[in-house]
């Protein structure tokens, strides 16, 4: 065991992301010490799981991590990767957290007297309460089809593409229209490339509406704070975002516009065989859902601008540029000249190191804001595990605040229980 590593902890942090960073804020400031163990480093997955063009989809007012919000002169901008890493590691320095690095814990268990047990690479280590911060995009999702495309295709994850000149010459298939497929698929669109572009389920919403940024008027109508207990919230932790971009001051990204330009479009993938990737007839279904959600988000703000006669220019309905002729059932991949295809498949979590009975059914944790059924047991970092910037810079810090307030009245409570038995002998 490393000879800074402590035998045991009040309390435990697994992941030294955003959230684990924003817990070790809160502990700190209640005394409370602690360890926090990360994988690989703290800012790995900024640094090293996104592209050269990558910048925020949310303007830089939203970011909010705990005592330390934007700190630029441009909240209305978008920050691009080198800009956020910036701000990130401004941050780290102000938290100046308890972090072992390259570390990875194997396994969380809670032993007969009640703490718990924390099995790592660089030994085990027992504390009083365990934050389990390590989000639910651990491990690149690629479906098993794509063990069935021609070994001279370069296949990538998001999470390994960085920019146009990476990839062979031909043409490119982008599987996934949710944010980063969409905004990967249109760097490699600005920069000539031949795009196909798989489409899923993915909603779409404007960046700019009736002379301001949508978030802002998301904000205003007080989208940001409903929670997920909220009437017809539940299911929200596992829906896709919706896709825009904040690149070069921030505008749309409308699928039909880039099939005007040349990008092919499909509907969602349903498999590969013999050289050729098979698609469900589904592709009008996909526009015309995600373009419903971008009007119902503009209706949103329309009603909430005649609410407050608030002055604003008038209100608009999106009609689509282009309809597709056909719904094509599949892709010729020779024939049409692919040379790579990037995953833009989401993620799946990695929770094997959780020895502890806290999941559903679906293998998302049980709990509310954070606080699980077994005492000592807390999230964090989750999509939606309260409100809509939960896993963001916007509400990660406030979702920790809560939760390391509780983890505290816990650890308080512990402390006199203790007493007592002490005191009296029992």
């Amino acid at each position: 065991m490393p000879h800074n590593l402590k035998q045991h902890y009040s309390a435990v942090v697994v992941g030294g992301g955003q959230a684990g960073l924003s817990a070790s804020h809160y502990l700190k400031k209640h005394g409370i010490d602690h360890v926090v163990f990360e994988k690989k480093t703290i800012t790995h997955k900024w640094k090293d799981e996104r592209w050269d063009a990558f910048c925020l989809v949310t303007p830089n007012w939203q970011c909010q991590l705990p005592d330390h919000p934007y700190d630029g002169d441009d909240p209305h901008g978008f920050m691009v990767k080198d800009e956020i890493i910036a701000y990130v590691e401004r941050f780290i320095k102000k938290v100046d957290a308890p972090v072992v690095e390259n570390t990875t814990v194997r396994l969380v268990e809670r032993m007969p007297h009640g703490a718990f047990s924390v099995e790592t690479s660089a030994g085990t280590v027992t504390a009083d309460s365990v934050v389990l911060a390590t989000s639910l995009y651990a491990r690149p999702a690629i479906p098993r089809a794509a063990e069935r495309l021609p070994d001279e295709i370069l296949q990538l994850h998001t999470v390994d593409y960085r920019n146009p000149q990476q990839l062979p010459e031909g043409a490119v298939i982008v599987v996934g229209s949710g944010q980063s497929g969409c905004q990967i698929a249109e760097d490699l669109h600005l920069a000539g490339r031949k795009v196909h572009m798989v489409t899923g389920n993915a909603p779409r919403c404007a960046r700019f509406y009736r002379g301001r940024d949508v978030v802002d008027w998301l904000s205003d109508v007080g989208q940001y704070e409903i929670t997920v207990e909220h009437d017809g919230m539940t299911k929200k932790k596992h829906d896709t975002n919706h896709y825009l971009t904040g690149r070069d001051g921030g505008r749309d990204l409308d699928l039909r516009k880039f099939a005007l330009e040349g990008m092919k479009l499909y509907g969602r993938m349903e498999g590969v065989s013999g050289g050729k990737m098979l698609f469900a007839p589904n592709l009008k279904a996909n526009l015309d859902n995600a373009d419903r959600v971008y009007n119902g988000i503009n209706a949103l703000i329309d009603k909430h601008i005649a609410a407050h006669n608030i002055d604003a220019p008038p209100a608009s309905v999106y009609s689509p540029l282009w309809e597709p002729a056909s719904e094509p059932a599949e892709l010729d991949l020779a024939a049409e000249g692919i040379s790579s295809v990037i995953w833009a498949t989401g993620f799946t979590p990695d929770w094997s190191y959780v020895g502890l009975p806290i999941f559903d059914g679906t293998g998302y944790p049980v709990q509310r804001r954070g606080v699980t059924g077994i005492d000592g047991v807390y999230v964090l970092g989750l999509p939606w595990l309260w409100t809509w910037g939960s896993g963001r810079f916007l509400a990660v810090g406030k979702d920790a605040e809560h939760v390391v307030g509780h983890l505290a009245g816990y650890l308080e409570r512990a402390d006199e229980k203790s007493f007592r038995q002490t005191a009296t002998g029992r």
